[in-house]
């Protein structure tokens, strides 16, 4: 109840120093107001420090700051690497430095990768976020829901860590029940800062489309406890990046469940290949790579009832043609997905700020959805194991001649 982030400790806090500067004011003595003018500042600096503590959640109790401070956290050394980490190809190009697991079960963990594509070929820096919930005995069988994160363009993977502080979002609201624990997969979407690929196939180019939409997916799901490509990965970006999240949840409608879109545009431009002044068409005048990765003319061409994952986008008023793409975009889909959020922030545009506001109600959104959909699919699995089981049984209890006769009869032919 009094742990470091309580509201009640706080307002214990307030109620203490308004008694100290009340008896200060009050007293005659010289003496008594000395010491509650320095009670009074000890209160006020520890307000300080603990309201610090609480926006960024260092602390959760008095015992995890105490052994941090003291240094006992780091008494019983690493307990696991970050090599035990991977569930499958152990000969993977990863962080080699180990894990302090107490650490972990605070704030989480980083894994910095280098991912190879089999169909591709292509090799990239990939960071994986692991929430402290990866490190909890409760979710040890568990397969946890995936978010793949494209930044922008000029951009790099690690902004989603070093600018947008995704990590410290994510906790905060997974924390304060907002949000489910999900893994963050963050790809280098472009293999350079002064190229734009926008997660297409270049036409005599690299295919970075199918590095980042198979490829990446299919290699995470073997590696680390996640769910394997479907309902359970999501997929969202700002500016090139939403672009790139639309597109690729668009053409593998199988693979991701939900697409989120901060600030995109819904039809592909030119790209930028390896000198940064030169635009190529990245379909090389073929109209019809043009139409299957132009988001706009994907939905357009969908037939009624078709499979489609969820999608949620973002804008900035200050930028009137991002609010435009989106709306109008969000109206498209209307005839698949029946409520479409759209998330309007007032007084900013096309910058990073629009996107550090967009990022919480993003995240609540697609953390749950992702979350029901591993539940959904776990029901399913059971009632297919239940159903696969009593098929067993009943046909053990046959007589042993019947299990060899019982077959299905051939259909009667007809005169007519």
């Amino acid at each position: 109840m009094l742990e470091p982030q309580s509201d009640v400790f706080f307002v214990l806090l307030v109620l203490i120093f308004a008694g100290l500067i009340f008896w200060l004011v009050r007293t005659h003595r010289v003496v008594l107001r000395v010491v509650a003018a320095c009670l009074a500042f000890v209160i006020a600096t520890g307000f300080g420090v603990l309201s610090v503590n609480k926006y960024f959640g260092y602390y959760q109790t008095w015992g995890s700051a105490i052994a941090d401070l003291s240094n006992q956290s780091s008494i019983s050394g690493p307990e696991v690497s970050s090599g035990s980490l991977l569930v499958g190809n152990r000969s993977l190009a990863f962080d080699q430095r180990t894990v302090y697991t107490r650490l972990a079960l605070q704030q989480g963990y980083t894994l910095s990768l280098k991912v190879p594509g089999k169909l591709s070929h292509i090799t990239r820096a990939v960071y994986v976020y692991l929430p402290p919930a990866y490190f909890e005995k409760q979710y040890a069988h568990y397969r946890f829901p995936v978010i793949e994160l494209i930044p922008g363009q000029p951009g790099e993977p690690q902004d989603w860590i070093n600018v947008v502080g995704i990590q410290v979002t994510l906790n905060y609201l997974i924390r304060h029940g907002y949000a489910k624990p999900v893994v963050l997969v963050m790809p280098d979407a472009n293999g350079g800062t002064g190229i734009s690929l926008q997660c297409l196939n270049q036409v005599g180019g690299p295919p970075d489309l199918t590095y980042l939409a198979e490829d990446l997916p299919s290699q995470i799901s073997h590696l680390l406890r996640v769910q394997a490509p479907g309902p359970g990965w999501g997929v969202a970006g700002f500016s090139e990046g939403a672009f790139c999240a639309v597109n690729m949840a668009l053409r593998f409608r199988y693979r991701y469940g939900f697409s989120g879109s901060m600030t995109g545009y819904f039809v592909p431009e030119r790209n930028k290949l390896i000198n940064p002044n030169r635009l190529v068409d990245p379909f090389r005048g073929n109209r019809q790579l043009r139409a299957e990765n132009t988001p706009i003319d994907e939905v357009r061409a969908l037939a009624a009832g078709a499979h489609t994952p969820l999608f949620w986008l973002g804008a900035g008023t200050g930028d009137p043609a991002d609010v435009s793409n989106a709306e109008y975009f969000a109206q498209l889909l209307q005839l698949h997905q029946a409520s479409v959020p759209v998330y309007i922030t007032r007084g900013s545009g096309h910058t990073m700020g629009t996107w550090h506001v967009e990022v919480p109600p993003l995240l609540i959104w697609m953390t749950k959805g992702l979350a029901a959909a591993v539940v959904n699919d776990q029901r399913i699995a059971a009632l297919q194991a239940i159903g696969t089981r009593k098929q067993a049984a009943v046909k053990r209890a046959q007589p042993v001649g019947q299990q060899a006769v019982d077959k299905p009869s051939p259909t009667p032919t007809s005169n007519y």
